[in-house]
């Protein structure tokens, strides 16, 4: 039988296969004809799924479900996470989106998230010939180009996940037409222009996410019509205007997050006690917001995390605050609150985090906050508390673990109860205060044993680094700069190996007077540091090559000390670094020709050194001004002008 007479003898089955027992055996032309040319444009398939598509019978082919009644095509599901009984699989698919898939004219279903190689553009006729589609889901591939207008044309879609795709133009109006759309994930695209006001029309909507674009414009006056919307996020966008009162209305939310735009006016919501009950989400951070928190935001009493951080608001934190008693997270930094922490804050028995730092509050602290058993980080940074000292209370709370308290008037020594707190304390900012005396030599020891970051920085601290901070096995960040710490930093390079490569990766010691332990530098278990800043201190002699062991470095400061002799050519191979500042130093001879090695550099300062000779030729030493080197009488080559010839006879 010829191959056209075989295909005539299909398509006569399917069009008499109602009471034909062969209807199973074999795909709808249509459907069979939009696969086939699907899996043509897939040039890789990790998962295996597309090389058993063989045959005529689609309905038994893998990722393929059809209707029993008609036999067409009703799901596609390749999504890229394949679970089985070993563990989940990830699978790749890389190729193009084929426009064919609108020949299956009776898909319901179709599922390729997760496939990142997965290009091309959503076909223009889409919502013309696919009425029968519930869920399109379309989530982590690499698609691009416009949402299109007709995809309003699909009146059956309640599913529509396109996130974290190259989807570039404006937001379709006829979205606004999908009367049966419950969940809209546009998130993580490239979209542009306002969020047309026909959103307001997606009564069925219960999850709305345009999050990570660059949409603009005010969000539409009516969003309240959205009264079953559970979770509302447009964070992340260039969003402007105020924040619509009708807000308030949406009885069933439980999410919002309206973050990191540029939003503005007063907070017009709740409005009354009965309103948002369910909210247990909301961010507000990062916008330009203004006047004082309403007095009703007590009255959300579902509220678990709440942040109203880097705003313009004001005021006093309502006492009311108190009846959140729900509330894990709260966020207030970055604001001009003023007054005091009201001491119905000790009524927050479920606070894990709390953080009003950068704002105008005053002190004394209330005493009721010693009752806030759960609280692991507290932030109370540079406001106007003149603590004088740390509150005994404050050392005693059973499970705090991060303590920050930088700018906060804190005089006299580092309190020994602080050895001995009931939890360990993991990160210690105790930053620009009046602190004096030494660093403890029990630090390293008790409760500060498991550090991740100690800041002591601008304070006045005078003393060497005591030998026990070699017992830090867990820090990451260690900034001691400001102060008038003297002797070797030998110490600090020292640490004990907690992991592979040590566990430092942030050292800024700079504006002390250490002079000396420079050679520990690589040698010792930290090597992966990525800033690194001594400078200001009172450090000579030559600049250790074992430095080249630094492999993730990416900041180095050593200005204004009295290194001297020649740069190192191990530096060439500190391939991520981005900063190096070596000026006002003692370095001699040639810039090594290796620093064109330097391809990540953005800054260069090698300026008031005693460098000669021409500045190799190329970038990215070219490309620095002037400034970067300058104050060296004998250097030439471009940028600075060019050297003299050198006549021989």
């Amino acid at each position: 039988m010829t191959i056209e007479l075989l295909w005539v003898v299909l398509i006569t089955i399917l069009t008499f296969g109602e009471a034909n027992p062969r209807l199973k055996e074999v795909c709808n032309p249509s459907d069979l004809k939009g696969l086939t040319i699907f899996k043509s444009g897939i040039h890789v398939d990790t998962s295996g799924r597309l090389a058993k598509w063989v045959g005529g019978n689609c309905c038994n082919w893998e990722g393929i479900s059809c209707d029993n009644r008609t036999g067409r095509v009703a799901e596609i599901n390749l999504s890229a996470f394949i679970s089985s009984d070993d563990s989940p699989f990830q699978a790749q698919m890389e190729g193009l989106f084929s426009s064919s898939i609108t020949l299956l004219a009776s898909l319901q279903v179709l599922d390729l998230g997760g496939l990142s190689g997965l290009s091309g553009t959503l076909p223009k006729f889409i919502g013309f010939h696919l009425p029968e589609l519930r869920r399109l889901v379309l989530y982590g591939n690499n698609l691009s180009g416009a949402i299109p207008e007709s995809i309003g044309k699909l009146s059956k879609l309640e599913e529509l996940v396109l996130p974290e795709n190259k989807f570039s133009g404006s937001l379709p109006s006829s979205l606004g037409s999908l009367k049966n759309l419950k969940r809209l994930s546009l998130y993580s695209n490239r979209l542009l222009g306002s969020m047309p006001d026909s959103f307001t029309n997606l009564t069925s909507l219960v999850y709305l996410d345009l999050h990570d674009n660059s949409l603009t414009g005010h969000i539409p006056q009516r969003i309240g019509q959205l009264q079953v919307l559970e979770e509302l996020d447009l964070s992340s966008n260039f969003l402007a205007g105020n924040l619509p009162p009708s807000l308030a209305n949406l009885t069933s939310i439980s999410v919002m997050c309206l973050d990191t735009n540029y939003l503005e006016g007063p907070i017009p919501f709740p409005s009354s006690s009965a309103q948002m009950s369910s909210l247990r989400l909301l961010r507000l951070h990062t916008n330009h917001l203004t006047g004082k928190i309403p007095p009703t935001f007590g009255d959300l009493v579902s509220l678990q995390r709440f942040s109203l951080a880097n705003n313009k608001l004001e005021g006093a934190i309502p006492s009311s605050f108190g009846n959140l008693s729900a509330l894990r997270e709260l966020y207030l930094n970055g604001n001009q609150f003023s007054g005091q922490i009201p001491k119905s804050v000790g009524q927050l028995s479920q606070l894990i985090l709390f953080n009003v730092s950068h704002n105008m509050i005053q002190g004394p602290l209330p005493s009721e906050m010693s009752s806030l058993q759960n609280i692991q980080a507290l932030d109370l940074s540079f406001n106007l508390l003149s603590l004088t000292s740390i509150p005994k209370w404050l050392a005693e709370l059973p499970s705090l673990s991060r303590i920050y308290l930088a700018g906060c008037g804190i005089q006299g020594n580092i309190p020994v109860f602080l050895r001995s707190t009931p939890s360990p304390i993991q990160e210690l900012d105790l930053s620009a205060n009046n602190l004096t005396g030494s660093i403890p030599t029990w630090l390293g020891v008790g409760s500060l044993a498991q550090l991740y970051l100690l800041n002591l920085s601008r304070n006045s601290l005078v003393s060497k680094i005591p030998d026990s901070v070699t017992n830090l096995h867990d820090l990451g960040v260690l900034d001691l700069h400001g102060n008038k710490l003297s002797g070797s930093m030998s110490r600090v390079f020292e640490i004990g190996q907690g992991f592979p490569d040590g566990s430092l990766t942030y050292l800024d010691l700079s504006d002390n007077k250490f002079s000396s332990g420079m050679k520990q530098i690589g040698v010792g278990a930290q090597r992966g540091i990525q800033l690194l800043n001594l400078s200001n201190n009172i450090l000579q002699g030559r600049f250790p090559t074992s430095i080249e062991r630094l492999k993730l470095l990416q900041s180095l400061d050593l200005s204004s000390n009295k290194l001297g002799f020649n740069l190192p050519e191990a530096v060439a191979n500190l391939s991520m670094l981005e900063t190096l500042k070596l000026e006002k130093n003692r370095f001699a001879g040639k810039i090594p020709n290796g620093f064109l090695k330097l391809r990540k550099l953005k800054q260069l300062d090698l300026s008031d050194n005693l460098l000669v000779g021409e500045i190799p030729v190329g970038k990215p030493l070219s490309d620095f001004p002037q400034s970067s080197y300058s104050g060296n009488r004998g250097l030439c080559g471009k940028p600075l002008p060019p050297c003299k010839p050198t006549w021989f006879g």
